[in-house]
């Protein structure tokens, strides 16, 4: 089959502002969606002219509110803003919208009978804005009116469970001539691997317009090209990613893309946000995944499934990666530390920490690779957790201190503070002044003379990496972690140094 289309949606007030982003996106888009529910009232009895503007294959959708879209001025007048942009075609067909979106309780046969006669494709759509579509494959098949059609599903899961069964049911479809989408953040492999579902398209907006569709979840042509090779993709790449929840930003699919565009590989790396780990191994399993990262808050959860792991992981009680061996078992590794004792001592400039007092702020799977690093680099360490009995545990493994994260405990921590190792994800994604729900020591006053490593890395200066600087201490985020772990999973996964 030959690769899914790449559509860019397009959102503005006008059609001299969809034009001119479709201008910039142009080399990474085959189609263009007007989306005329968005236009201005004036603007919106000038559609017919977009194809024209647009020099390209062009998509007429007018969306009601119910289903996602700005239309609400009812179904009569959606009808003549449809036959007045379908009426009087041109000989030249590229002046003509090639498709039109018509949803599955939409039929007017003027409209329809008109469409066919002039040449366009109907697209036969069916959205679910708060539940997913079960039995796909025969919703499908039951859209579709004529084969001239092109029918398309898109619905809102709720978890990584509804979005695998869309890969399950399209494995029982045998042509490409249908559109399968979950929608939102969950929803962000069907777009990715639409060649694996055979879509005759996926869906994309401007960067400067996401925040029209925010529930969609669509990604910019920029990131679906250049970031996942989009257009490379086929029924023989390899799929690797990495789960976790929320895991609203990470820099792990352009790091390992990065390594399989550079050895010219057919693979692509993947988000496969999840909150429930059984969830994401039964994804894994289904779409056919070879390895996978690991994180919060799921890097102890591994060890409770059926999963091969190596010594260290064992001693630490966390994994962040895993790979598909020849039997198609699943292997734990971790590489966490590694990655951290590498960018740490070239943080810190030491051989080791044998001279310096360190506080390990969490107790869960980040803090206790950070924990395993500390002690083989013969560091003295204070554990401060939320929870004591987490942080007991996790401190008597390793003959450290441990103390409840409280600011009855703060003059514990000056005393632990040569170092701060704040492993938590407090902080992540905030770009709020530093407070008591975005700072895990917010009660604690830098003296300038502390050293602190910061896990998060989104964004590269958290609010307590903020208060750290403007008392004069050294501190850094978690990139250099995530690189160095990233290019060990990288061979992993692959075989070959990053």
């Amino acid at each position: 089959m030959s690769r899914p289309l790449v559509c860019l949606t397009l959102t503005g007030k006008t059609l001299q502002e969809d034009f001119e982003t479709l201008e910039k996106y142009r080399t990474y888009v085959d189609v263009a969606e007007l989306r005329a529910d968005f236009l201005e009232d004036d603007e919106k009895h000038l559609i017919k002219k977009f194809p024209e503007m647009a020099r390209m294959p062009c998509i007429l959708t007018i969306r009601r509110k119910i289903d996602g879209g700005m239309f609400m001025e009812g179904e009569a007048n959606r009808s003549v803003l449809f036959a007045r942009a379908l009426s009087f075609v041109d000989e030249d067909k590229s002046k003509n919208f090639a498709y039109v979106d018509f949803e599955d309780d939409f039929h007017v046969s003027s409209l329809q009978d008109a469409a066919l006669a002039y040449g366009l494709r109907i697209i036969r759509s069916l959205h679910s804005m708060d539940a997913p579509v079960l039995n796909l494959a025969e919703r499908l098949e039951k859209l579709r009116d004529s084969e001239f059609e092109i029918p398309k599903i898109a619905f809102m899961p709720r978890t990584l469970e509804d979005v695998r069964n869309v890969f399950e049911e399209a494995k029982k479809i045998k042509d490409s001539n249908h559109i399968l989408l979950a929608m939102g953040p969950l929803g962000t492999p069907t777009r990715i691997l639409s060649a694996k579902l055979k879509n005759f398209l996926t869906f994309t907006s401007a960067k400067e317009s996401l925040g029209n569709l925010p529930t969609l979840g669509h990604l910019d042509p920029v990131t679906l090209c250049e970031t996942y090779h989009f257009r490379s993709i086929n029924e023989e790449t390899s799929i690797y990613g990495i789960t976790g929840w929320p895991l609203v930003k990470t820099s792990s699919p352009e790091l390992h893309n990065g390594g399989y565009e550079k050895h010219k590989m057919n693979s692509v790396y993947i988000p496969m946000r999840s909150e429930s780990f059984s969830d994401a191994l039964n994804f894994a399993r289904t779409v056919g995944v070879k390895g996978m990262s690991v994180t919060i808050p799921h890097k102890e959860a591994v060890l409770s499934q059926s999963v091969n792991v190596d010594s260290r992981v064992r001693t630490i009680g966390a994994c962040n990666t895993l790979v598909k061996d020849e039997d198609g078992e699943w292997c734990g590794y971790n590489t966490d530390v590694s990655g951290f004792t590498r960018s740490l001592l070239e943080f810190t400039g030491t051989k080791n920490l044998s001279h310096l007092k360190v506080a390990i702020i969490g107790a869960g799977g980040a803090a206790k690779a950070v924990s395993y690093a500390v002690r083989e680099l013969k560091g003295k360490a204070c554990v401060f957790n939320r929870t004591l009995p987490k942080a007991r545990i996790l401190a008597e493994q390793y003959g450290f201190k441990y103390a409840a994260l409280t600011e009855d405990n703060v003059g514990l921590l000056k005393k632990y503070s040569d170092l701060i190792v704040q492993t938590t994800s407090v902080g992540m994604n905030s770009t709020d002044e530093p407070s008591e729900k975005n700072d895990p020591i917010f009660f604690y006053e830098f003296t300038g003379r502390e050293m602190l490593f910061d896990l998060v890395y989104v964004p590269s200066v958290t609010p307590v990496m903020s208060r750290a600087s403007k008392a004069g201490c050294r501190f850094c985020n978690g990139y250099e972690m995530l690189r160095y772990q990233g290019y060990e999973q990288f061979e992993l996964f692959t075989g070959k140094k990053y």
